[in-house]
Formats: structure tokens, C-alpha cells, sequence
């Protein structure tokens, strides 16, 4: 049967990750595809295809005795207009067979983009501020500054952190201590990420590990599509990557600047 094969396909080639709603999508909207979601959910559950499952949420967050106070600038609103307007930060950690290693990430509002991010076998202050560098590194500057937003865990509110984004013009905002929906959209990608790469396996090695996502972030940034990623084009709903949701900001940039000469 060709559509179920196109199925096992789609499903094969996010390595398992998908569910029925993205593989719908991407039968509809990439392949053009006609089908009903009801189909797909129905011969994926006929023949034993299933998407990830969310697994058990563990904390990471613990106060610092010390904490360098900054205003909750998100206020739990995670929409920005452009790239580079809001990110958040989060961190976790992963067993190997070496021992914990511990991830930390910072993801781009408005693209979903991950945009930096460090493995260490540590959770000290550093974790935090190099997965910062990275982003840093290849953000663009634009008038009306950056938020950096983030939960009150004591690498987050160390002052050397903090100076970080300041000496960077960047604004640093934190949600309230204890309170996990100040931060949601920053968890949710790392419940995602565990879910989807560092739960399905046995890690023996930090290289290993760190090997497999390089290869994650990769994929998820260029090819992981977004339920709130959407745009409507030819009468249908389209859901994005978050690169092709920068390039689509990118391209609308450039129209603008061209109309304006």
C-alpha cells in the first residue's frame, strides 16, 4: 500500500520521533499528499507506529545564596516579532555510564531556533555562560536590545552571568523562584529534546552523547517542524522548520528594504 509506505518513510526518516499529526503534515503539505489525519492516526495504529512519548519531568533548578536580582521581563508572553528579540534558557542533566552530564541550551522566541548550547560534565557557572557565547557569537544587533530570559537556578543569577549580559547589552530577566510556567517554553524544549534523542538510549560515553546532539540540533533546527510555526499558503496551513522560519523573516527584511530605496 503506497500510503502507508509513504508513512513508514516519513516515520523512518525522523528516526521514530514523529507522531500522526507530523507525519500528516508532512504527507499533506510537503509530499501534497491528500489524506485524512483520521487515516494516518488509524494505519499508524494498525501497524504499530508511534511518535515520542513524554517521559518522567525531573528539577534541575536550585537557588543561589547569593542572587543578583533582575525583573521578570516575559511575563510568561513567548512571542517575539523578529530573531534575536527573546531568548530563553535552560539547562539538564543526562546519565552516561561515565556519569551525569549536564545541557545546557538557549533557544530564539520567535524562530524556535536553537541557538547555543554546551555539554560539560559539570553544572557550575560556566555551563550557562558558554552555551551564551555561542549564541552570542552569531546574534544580529538591533536597536531595541535583546531579553535574555531564565529561571532562578544560581547559575542563572550568579553575578558573573549576569555581568555577561549586561557587557553584551543584553537584558537579563527571570521568572519567579519555584514557579515553572515562567519559563515553560524553555522546558518544553528540553522535554522534547530528552524525549525525542536522550531517553531512547543508553549513553556510554559524553562523546557519544555530545556526538548525538550535534547531530539533534542540527536536524531539529533545520528540519523539525513546529505546530506554532505556521503560515497559510495556497488555502492550507503550512508548518515551518525554525530555519525556514529565520529565512522567511530574512526574506521579508530584504522586500522592505528594497520597497524603502
Amino acid at each position: 500500500m503506497y500510503l502507508l509506505a509513504e508513512i513508514r518513510r516519513v516515520h523512518a526518516d525522523s528516526d521514530g520521533i514523529y507522531g500522526q499529526l507530523k507525519i500528516w503534515d508532512e504527507l499533506n503539505n510537503e509530499l501534497g499528499i491528500e489524506v485524512a489525519r483520521c487515516t494516518v492516526e488509524r494505519l499508524m495504529r494498525t501497524h504499530g507506529l508511534a511518535g515520542c512519548l513524554n517521559g518522567k519531568v525531573q528539577v534541575t533548578t536550585r537557588p543561589g545564596l547569593c542572587p543578583v536580582a533582575a525583573p521578570d521581563l516575559v511575563r510568561r508572553d513567548f512571542s517575539a516579532t523578529r530573531p534575536d528579540a527573546v531568548w530563553l534558557s535552560d539547562f539538564t542533566y543526562i546519565r552516561t555510564w561515565e556519569g551525569w552530564s549536564y545541557l545546557s541550551i538557549v533557544l530564539d522566541v520567535h524562530t524556535r531556533r536553537i541557538v547555543g548550547w554546551q555539554l560539560a560534565s559539570h553544572m557550575r557557572q560556566s555551563l550557562v555562560t558558554d552555551a551564551f557565547d555561542m549564541a552570542d557569537a552569531s546574534r544580529l544587533h538591533h536597536e531595541d536590545g535583546l531579553i535574555a530570559h531564565s529561571d532562578n537556578g544560581s547559575q542563572y543569577t550568579s553575578y558573573e552571568y549576569t555581568e555577561r549580559l549586561r557587557r553584551a547589552g543584553i537584558a537579563p530577566s527571570r521568572g519567579r523562584t519555584g514557579t515553572a510556567l515562567d519559563n515553560a517554553m524553555a522546558e518544553s524544549i528540553m522535554s522534547t529534546l530528552k524525549r525525542e534523542l536522550t531517553k531512547r538510549y543508553t549513553w556510554r560515553t559524553r562523546l557519544d552523547l555530545e556526538l548525538a546532539i550535534v547531530t539533534y540540533i542540527g536536524w531539529y533546527n533545520a528540519r523539525r517542524k513546529h505546530r506554532s510555526l505556521k503560515v497559510i499558503e495556497d488555502g492550507r496551513i503550512r508548518r515551518l522548520t525554525p530555519l525556514e522560519m529565520l529565512a522567511r523573516y530574512n526574506q521579508e527584511v530584504a522586500r522592505e528594504t528594497v520597497a524603502s530605496t
